[in-house]
């Protein structure tokens, strides 16, 4: 259940992208445009980070279903369980994948970085605030490509 929520949302952002760089392709106002809404998208990402939204789908994430008693062991029971607990994850890392996408799904550093913070936040003992402060750097990161995009930086 778990992969078929990760493998889905893959399945719908790779047209998406296949798409919009297609239009990008086409229109040259659009590409001049393209750098700042990466950067706006990007800010967003880092101020979603500090929504309840994302600390709701956070604390989901991390909880760990039946902590404490025992799941029936059936094949319906963990596709449900997969299935929650993968809703849970991909909402809670919506925006940073988001990110990964319009700075380009390629870029190994993106891959590496993206990863390691969803990671960090999933795991850390204080994952709240370890999602609060990537959305600090995030913002920043955000206003730095907003800065760039217009020829300020």
């Amino acid at each position: 259940g778990y992969f078929f929520v990760w493998a889905a949302f893959g399945m719908a952002a790779f047209p998406l992208g296949v798409a919009l760089a297609a239009v990008e392709m086409q229109q040259p106002a659009l590409a001049r445009v393209v750098p700042i809404a990466i950067g706006v998208l990007v800010l967003m990402t880092g101020a979603l980070q500090f929504t309840a939204w994302k600390a709701h789908h956070l604390a989901c994430c991390r909880e760990a279903r039946g902590r404490g008693r025992t799941l029936p062991a059936d094949a319906g029971t963990a596709w449900r369980h997969g299935l929650r607990l993968g809703l849970h994850c991909s909402h809670c890392c919506l925006g940073l994948m988001a990110t990964l996408l319009s700075l380009g799904i390629m870029d190994l550093r993106a891959m590496a970085v993206v990863a390691a913070a969803i990671t960090v936040e999933r795991l850390a003992p204080a994952g709240e605030r370890v999602a609060r402060i990537i959305g600090a750097i995030v913002i920043g990161a955000g206003l730095f490509l907003i800065a760039r995009a217009a020829g300020l930086g």
